[in-house]
Formats: C-alpha cells, sequence, structure tokens
C-alpha cells in the first residue's frame, strides 16, 4: 500500500534541495581538501557533460593526474570508490543537462555515424539491462494490486513523456480500468486532479530536472490524499521525492533526446502485473476484441483484383 512522505523535512523544501548530491558532499568536505583536490572537483563538476561517463583512467587523462589520485578524491568526498562517485556524477549531470548540451558533447566525440548509432543502442540496451537488475518485482505487484483497487487512475506525463502517459492510459483502459492520460494545458491537468479522491491513483511520468506541470500536479492532488506513483530517472528528482513511491527506469541517451526504451519496459511489466493479478478479469475484459481482431474492419484488408 501506498504511503505518505512527510513533507516537514529540509529534504523536501529546505536549501539541501537546490545542490546535487555530488555538490553537497563536496561542500561538506572542503575544508579537509586541498586546493589542487578542491580545483580538480569543480573542473570535474564544471565539464559533467564531457566528465560524467569518462572511467577513473580516462578523467585521470582529462586533468593530467594519475587514476589513484582521482579515486582517492572520491574516497576523500565520502565514496566508497569511484563507480559511486560516476553514478552521483552522471546524477549531477541530468540537472544541468539540456538537448543542446547533450548534443554538443556528442559532436566533439570522435565517433563515425555508425558508431553514434551504436553508442545510443548500447545505452538504451544499458538501461534496458539496469531495469531489469534493479527492478523490485514484488513492488510492481503492489503497484497493480493498488490499480485494481483505485476507483480512478490518472496518468500524467507532459512533452515526449506524453507518449509514455498515452501507452499506460490505454492499456489500463484496454483492460477495463478506469484510466486516462489527459493532455492538454496546464489548467486541464489541474481541472483532471480537483475531482480525484483518496479512493484515486495518480501516476506521475517525468526524468531528470522533472517538469514543473507534472511536479506541480502530484503536489496538487498529495495535498488532497489522492495516492501518488512516480516513474522517474533517479531517486533525487521531484517526481521521487514528492510521490508517496517511485520506480527508477533510466532515460540517459547520448542523444538529444532521452531513451525511453526502459520506461517503456516498465510500464508493459506493471500492465502484465495488473494482468496476471486477476486473469479471468483481462480476459473477459478482452474477450470482445477477439472477433474484431480476427475480421473487423479496422484492419486494413487487400481487396481482390
Amino acid at each position: 500500500m501506498l504511503r505518505k512522505k512527510s513533507t516537514n523535512g529540509s529534504n523536501v523544501n529546505g536549501a539541501k534541495d537546490s545542490l546535487t548530491a555530488i555538490e553537497a558532499r563536496f561542500g561538506e568536505a572542503r575544508s579537509r581538501l586541498g586546493s589542487q583536490r578542491q580545483q580538480l572537483v569543480r573542473s570535474i563538476l564544471e565539464n559533467c557533460e564531457e566528465t560524467c561517463f569518462l572511467s577513473s583512467r580516462e578523467l585521470a587523462r582529462r586533468f593530467a593526474v594519475d587514476a589513484a589520485t582521482i579515486v582517492r578524491t572520491a574516497q576523500a568526498l565520502g565514496y566508497k570508490g569511484f563507480p559511486d562517485f560516476a553514478a552521483d556524477l552522471r546524477k549531477h549531470f541530468v540537472t544541468r543537462i539540456t538537448p543542446y548540451t547533450v548534443l554538443k558533447a556528442a559532436t566533439q566525440e570522435n565517433r563515425s555515424v555508425t558508431d553514434h548509432i551504436n553508442h545510443c543502442l548500447d545505452k538504451s540496451l544499458e538501461n534496458l539491462n539496469a531495469l531489469n537488475v534493479e527492478l523490485d518485482r514484488s513492488k510492481v505487484i503492489e503497484l497493480a494490486k493498488h490499480i485494481h483497487r483505485a476507483r480512478r487512475i490518472l496518468v500524467i506525463g507532459v512533452d515526449m513523456a506524453a507518449t509514455l502517459a498515452y501507452h499506460f492510459g490505454y492499456g489500463l483502459s484496454t483492460l477495463g480500468f478506469d484510466a486516462e492520460a489527459p493532455i492538454g494545458s496546464e489548467g486541464n491537468l489541474q481541472h483532471k486532479v480537483k475531482i480525484l479522491t483518496s479512493k484515486d491513483l495518480l501516476i506521475a511520468i517525468s526524468f531528470g530536472q522533472c517538469l514543473r506541470i507534472t511536479v506541480e500536479t502530484v503536489q496538487q492532488a498529495s495535498k488532497h490524499d489522492v495516492p501518488t506513483f512516480g516513474i522517474t530517472d533517479s531517486d533525487t528528482t521531484p517526481i521521487a521525492r514528492y510521490c508517496d513511491a517511485h520506480f527508477i527506469a533510466a532515460a540517459a541517451s547520448p542523444s538529444f533526446l532521452s531513451s525511453y526504451a526502459a520506461p517503456m519496459a516498465l510500464i508493459n511489466a506493471i500492465l502484465v502485473a495488473c494482468v496476471h493479478l486477476n486473469p479471468k478479469r483481462s480476459l473477459l475484459q478482452l474477450k470482445p476484441t477477439d472477433k474484431e481482431y480476427l475480421a473487423g474492419s479496422r484492419w486494413y484488408r487487400e481487396t481482390k483484383g
């Protein structure tokens, strides 16, 4: 069952929210770092679009130091090792990312067009593999149960995330749930949320810095005790902080557009869980479409000449 998060702590509205995890660690450790290490960390953060995907050896070459210095600097910030440092650096980059900075970084790489295509596909596969390894299946089942209990489900996704919201809402509607993925103006979303109650469910989808409209819709729902669930790409995003519970699905991509391979796979997994929690109900809902799929006028048929 979804549980409300407290909104009284400084992690929600306090000053620390403006800092990424790696910036916060740097601020706390600065007095213990020498001037050279401070400058090294600053340079890494200021050039995060170039440094966030480098190994410790590649970072060392980039800043003309040895790899051991990179590792020791990460440890001085409180990280167990370089992988944890690199993970927070990538999250830091996400908060600074724009389509322009991504494309600029990509064009500065010495890659052929084919290499760029391969890199894009590899990144999508990496996101999918991470989801497969890290996804808590019991949490998927818990959300599916909540969907079954909900009187009405509102799926919120804006701009590019609207494609994910539509797919999710359409799938739920096909299974007989009262689900909608509203599109349109900010006012339209606000009016939709106003009629929700504690018996309903709001699912919000947004990544990176998260779109203001989506976050504010979650906040509005929470004020009216509407259960909220988020799909986002980090535990530190506004969607993760303000929703009662959330899933992580990486959307990182070397392209100027996000990769939605992992979020789409996650949504499909949730829909599958909804189906198999009550397969008889699901079959009953889909049975009327069986004849239409086989012989309905909805599908294109070649006419005999």
